[in-house]
């Protein structure tokens, strides 16, 4: 057993960080823009006049930062080569997402919209393998530009988890479908071009059968976006969307007619590993920053790391990102020669324990800072608002330890009982 990441990898993440320095802190630094990343973030990223959603100079310049990446070949980095990407395996993946949040806040790994310099581009991979030519041709190097957003329209006023209980109803009328309900938290919607709206077309409610993903356009009669929710994390892009007489034609599908879930698992399953690497990289970032902090500042005359009640907290968090980042590294590496359904179950192990372990460490460090870690002048509330969001999103952490009880017990996946 080698537990040594590969040489080649080692020797990109040099080049990442170079890449970063050279080319994405002096345009973090200049004009003052400093001002999206220090204590004003929050007011500088959002547009609280026009409904919360994110103001047009901060996403024009992470849209530049796109470009950057883009044109240095880092961007698409984990896409298959057939897209310009570098065919960047899951451990890759991992081990760059984890790398990039333990640097800290910056414009190389923005927290509030996951937007990176190594982009994760869960559409990319679902268009790859569900989309139909004329659908990639028409959004997959349209939506890598951000000439064409895509928002994704699954959970409902009344149904979140429980998704395969939704109300949103498509039915066939001549060559055409026509959807009726309603979406929240439908992400990306203040600026996307087309949504993929989930709605059962056959089938009972509950049944995983009879669920399709449609492709809609936003500007379609019927189809409006009603506001956007304010979050504990500033600027908002999940919207709330109503669906009236909503037509579409029968090419709208997005993979197979009832099959619409297994599309949406492609994309939860994407997102949760990396997630979960994040959370190992922005939870030892709040660690070490709280270690040097401990040694600097003095107390009754002595360090403040000397005191066992700050010691012991941070060395229990130091252990957990141990154990941690061993076992997404683990399952990174598994699912490179595994089918995911094989192992979905430490997916979710992964991806609750970080979830909950970054919050965990934001907030220790909050209290090791005292009042300057709960002032906007650290980051650490910043961690904790944006990470705090993953514990009930793309699966809330009950959801996921319910994935795990079912794989323990027998009661789902392969060794079903």
């Amino acid at each position: 057993m080698d537990f040594a990441l590969p040489a080649e990898l080692t020797r990109r993440l040099a080049a990442l960080d170079d890449f970063i320095e050279t080319e994405i802190r002096p345009l973090e630094e200049q004009d003052d823009n400093q001002r999206f990343f220090d204590h004003r973030r929050e007011y500088a990223r959002t547009d609280f006049e026009n409904g919360g959603v994110p103001r047009a100079e901060w996403e024009e310049l992470l849209g530049e930062m796109f470009r950057r990446a883009d044109a240095a070949g880092w961007l698409r980095y984990g896409l298959p080569a057939e897209v310009g990407g570098s065919d960047g395996t899951n451990l890759d993946m991992a081990v760059i997402r984890e790398h990039l949040a333990h640097r800290g806040l910056g414009l190389h790994n923005d927290l509030q919209n996951e937007s990176s310099v190594v982009g994760n581009f869960p559409f990319a991979h679902m268009l790859l393998e569900f989309g139909s030519p004329a659908q990639r041709e028409e959004f997959l190097e349209p939506m890598l530009t951000r000439t064409a957003r895509l928002g994704f329209g699954l959970s409902e006023p009344d149904h979140g988890s429980d998704a395969t209980w939704m109300e949103t109803r498509a039915v066939r009328d001549g060559g055409d479908w026509v959807i009726n309900g309603a979406k929240r938290w439908n992400s990306g919607m203040h600026s996307a071009t087309h949504d993929v709206v989930f709605a059962r077309t056959s089938g009972q409610d509950g049944a995983a059968r009879g669920i399709t993903a449609f492709f809609v356009p936003t500007d379609t009669p019927g189809f409006s976006v009603d506001f956007h929710w304010w979050t504990l994390n500033m600027p908002t892009d999940h919207a709330e969307v109503s669906l009236r007489d909503v037509r579409v034609p029968d090419d709208a599908i997005f993979g197979e007619e009832g099959a619409g879930l297994a599309v949406a698992q492609t994309f939860v399953h994407e997102n949760r590993i990396r997630q979960a690497a994040s959370g190992v990289g922005a939870g030892q970032y709040c660690v070490d920053r709280s270690v040097d902090f401990a040694r600097e500042r003095h107390t009754f005359g002595a360090p403040l790391a000397t005191r066992q009640a700050i010691q012991w907290p941070l060395v229990e968090l130091a252990t957990e990102a141990e154990m941690l980042r061993g076992l997404v590294r683990k399952t990174a590496w598994e699912l490179d020669r595994r089918p995911h359904m094989e192992i979905s179950d430490r997916v979710s192990m992964c991806n609750y324990r970080a979830n909950r372990f970054v919050c965990e460490a934001a907030d220790r460090a909050m209290q090791v800072h005292g009042g300057l870690g709960y002032s906007r002048h650290t980051p650490f509330e910043h961690i904790y608002r944006h990470h705090r969001r993953y514990r009930i999103t793309e699966g809330a952490e009950e959801i996921q330890m319910r994935k795990v009880a079912g794989y323990l017990f027998g009661f789902a996946g392969p060794n079903k009982r």
